[in-house]
């Protein structure tokens, strides 16, 4: 997408069908939206949208919301759902995670996906990371009994710090790689923009997916 196109995508971001101009209304009933009572899955930082695009077309009953707090980004990722047509699972929601208790009651979601999320390298900054305690636990609340928490990244030290962080909430992980593209997982894996990229560069794929203790 053109910067020219961008621009003018920005100047019109609300006009997107897909984009939810205030999700909050829809908190303790994102079924009313979707109008049936499918699970939910979340991606929070959706990037330019192949990941959570994929999924909504491979799994029609299950329904998608994609959370990206930065509108240029956003705009391309309304822009190719726009391009893919008719898509009644799919939304998305311009915010930020930190925020998502706003949006969502407990119980609600079924699976929490955390694509390539910054890693906030210095050390200072580390409770902006997405998978830190603090976010691990709102995610505890929104998740269903039986909820899921899946995480990909190229970032070993990202990787390392979000198990110790799970590790601290004594969270059951129930698949853990380092190499997600050499395990048996790889033929269930939707790949997003980055990961593509990465996988191409040589670059091996960290994944865990985990559920918490009480659930």
């Amino acid at each position: 997408m053109r910067l020219r196109n961008v621009k003018r995508a920005f100047n019109r971001i609300n006009d997107y069908e897909k984009l939810i101009a205030n999700p909050m209304e829809y908190k303790g009933r994102w079924h009313t939206y979707f109008n049936n009572d499918n699970p939910i899955h979340i991606e929070i930082g959706m990037g330019r949208g192949r990941f959570l695009i994929d999924k909504a077309k491979k799994n029609p009953t299950i329904n998608y919301i994609g959370f990206e707090k930065f509108t240029v980004v956003l705009v391309k990722s309304l822009e190719k759902i726009k391009e893919e047509g008719q898509m009644d699972n799919l939304c998305v929601v311009r915010y930020d995670a930190q925020d998502i208790l706003e949006l969502f009651d407990e119980n609600e979601v079924a699976k929490v996906y955390l694509n390539f999320s910054d890693p906030w390298p210095k050390e200072r900054h580390y409770k902006r990371r997405l998978t830190y305690r603090d976010f691990l636990n709102k995610y505890k609340i929104i998740l269903k009994p039986e909820g899921l928490l899946c995480f990909k990244t190229d970032n070993e030290a990202l990787f390392d710090f979000s198990l110790e962080e799970m590790n601290t909430l004594d969270m059951h992980i129930l698949r853990e790689t380092r190499n997600l593209h050499a395990s048996p997982w790889v033929q269930d894996n939707i790949m997003t923009e980055y990961e593509e990229k990465f996988t191409k560069e040589g670059m091996t794929i960290n994944m865990v997916e985990a559920r918490y203790s009480s659930q």
